[in-house]
């Protein structure tokens, strides 16, 4: 079987063609680029078994980036397994938020609640390489922590991981920024059924999808220092209502931005923690 053919097999999965193209680049270690120049290259036995092996796997909807391993995020190429979710390029924008912000920050000090793959505190990590900035990344699993540090060893970068639930391991520390990415699909959503590959308990998040937002919101004025920003990813039609928690527990400022789809994606606000009053 040769490249030409091996398409039109992925074809006939009903695989679509980039992916197809993607698993033989990683297969040749060539570009894609070589691939459209060279279809009449005969591919080893090996080769064709694990491939055949692999597009029945994303015929079933197994997500391109477990069969490989890897995804890239933010420029960076990092490694995933079904213990985390799939970085997302929408997740970018978060990303890009918390570099505005963080030469403003009361402090140099980041936490990523939830970090799964790492990606969010790795690709800031990554844009601001400075010694003072100290970036620490929380997660409840386990195996998605192991996920993390490989990253970071990997990319040579410095990040501080603890694990816990979201602000629970974190008693007694204050930070100058948060971001955060949660599971926030509502238990019974449609599109959980395109995702049944990726970890159910970071996608859902209760009947609505903000138990997690929530719980997030409510536990930020014991770890924020006043005047840092809280933002937070969430589904396109949540943002009126992640803005109404912030604004409800004191946070000022509060925004939303959106994807490049024009969707809303995020959103935050400033941490003002309320003024005592001077008694007479």
């Amino acid at each position: 079987m040769n490249i030409a053919q091996a398409l039109a097999a992925a074809r006939t999965l009903g695989v679509d063609r980039l992916d197809a193209q993607w698993l033989l680049c990683h297969h040749l270690g060539k570009p894609r680029s070589w691939l459209l120049a060279h279809d009449d290259l005969v591919l080893t036995p090996l080769i064709e078994q694990e491939l055949a092996e692999q597009l029945a796997r994303r015929a079933a909807g197994e997500p391109l980036a477990y069969i490989v391993g890897t995804q890239s995020f933010c420029g960076m190429r990092l490694q995933v397994t079904p213990a985390v979710l799939v970085p997302r390029p929408e997740t970018e924008l978060l990303v890009q938020w918390a570099l505005e912000l963080l030469p403003h920050a009361p402090a140099p000090t980041i936490v990523d609640l939830g970090t799964g793959s790492g990606a969010i505190a790795l690709a800031v990590a990554l844009a601001r390489a400075h010694p003072e900035l100290h970036i620490t990344a929380t997660d409840a699993s386990a195996d998605a922590l192991a996920v993390a540090q490989r990253n970071a060893q990997q990319l040579g970068l410095k990040v501080e991981f603890v694990q816990g639930p979201w602000w629970a391991p974190l008693t007694g520390r204050r930070f100058g920024l948060a971001v955060a990415n949660p599971p926030y699909i509502a238990e019974g959503d449609s599109h959980l059924a395109e995702l049944t590959f990726e970890p159910k308990q970071a996608l859902t998040a209760g009947a609505n999808g903000l138990d997690d937002l929530r719980s997030i919101i409510q536990g930020a004025a014991q770890h924020l220092l006043p005047g840092a920003w809280l933002l937070l990813e969430h589904g396109h039609d949540q943002g009126e209502a992640v803005v109404g928690l912030l604004r409800a527990v004191g946070f000022n400022l509060c925004q939303t931005r959106n994807d490049l789809a024009g969707l809303a994606r995020c959103s935050g606000g400033r941490w003002a923690p309320p003024v005592a009053c001077a008694k007479n």
